[in-house]
């Protein structure tokens, strides 16, 4: 059964995160709340809890799997380069809606996707942020059986995938600041380009970060 802890506010905060990060370090799926939705999280270096991520989402080893971290330093340990858009994007758009596509560290003990580029996102929650910068980078993804609507309350999360949490964070209700998907945006070409559609639309990338083109590639104002 999974134990499901309020973590809206103050000590009850700090004691979800430190249950959280136990649970994390033990290779187990917590349920956590971000800026649109809930999600399902795990220490993205453990064999353990992506395997049992990937099979509660019906991935196979061919997905990749997105990550979050708390906190731009955290990139630098896990990708191979970070061009001057990508950190043109991340100072002017994380945390928030922005996945940023990144190479990885070739070194990296992980069995995210073979070959296939970093999915990096900062939320804009102050509970995942708090889990995150004591955790480290997470394997995040919604908290949804597939064909299911994304759960925006901690009952619909535990209804879906309670059955492989060990935990659920419970924030109350979100979807407040966007319930569209983030933007994605791949770094790891020259330029960077837009290959998801999302929570922040191509002209405010650029009004930051000019070098960004659209998904079709063709020329904007």
């Amino acid at each position: 059964m999974t134990q499901r802890i309020e973590c809206s506010s103050g000590i009850r905060r700090e004691q979800a995160v430190s249950t959280a990060l136990a649970a994390v370090r033990r290779g187990d799926l917590v349920i956590i709340p971000t800026e649109s939705v809930y999600a399902i999280a795990t220490d993205a270096f453990s064999e353990r809890g992506v395997a049992a991520l990937r099979e509660a989402k019906g991935y196979d080893d061919a997905v990749p799997l997105p990550l979050m971290v708390g906190g731009r330093s955290m990139v630098a340990g896990i990708a191979a380069r970070i061009s001057d858009d990508a950190r043109c994007l991340m100072e002017s758009f994380w945390p928030g809606a922005l996945t940023v596509l990144l190479q990885p560290q070739p070194t990296l003990a992980w069995s995210l996707a073979p070959g296939a580029p970093l999915a990096v996102r900062m939320p804009l929650h102050p509970v995942a942020l708090s889990l995150l910068a004591a955790t480290g980078p997470l394997v995040v993804t919604t908290a949804n059986v597939p064909g299911l609507a994304a759960p925006m309350d901690v009952d619909d999360a535990v209804a879906q995938l309670g059955h492989v949490a060990a935990l659920a964070l419970d924030a109350g209700s979100l979807g407040g600041t966007t319930a569209l998907a983030s933007t994605v945006v791949d770094t790891t070409v020259e330029p960077p380009r837009v290959v998801r559609d999302g929570a922040i639309s191509v002209d405010e990338l650029r009004q930051r970060c000019p070098g960004v083109i659209p998904s079709d590639g063709a020329p904007t104002a």
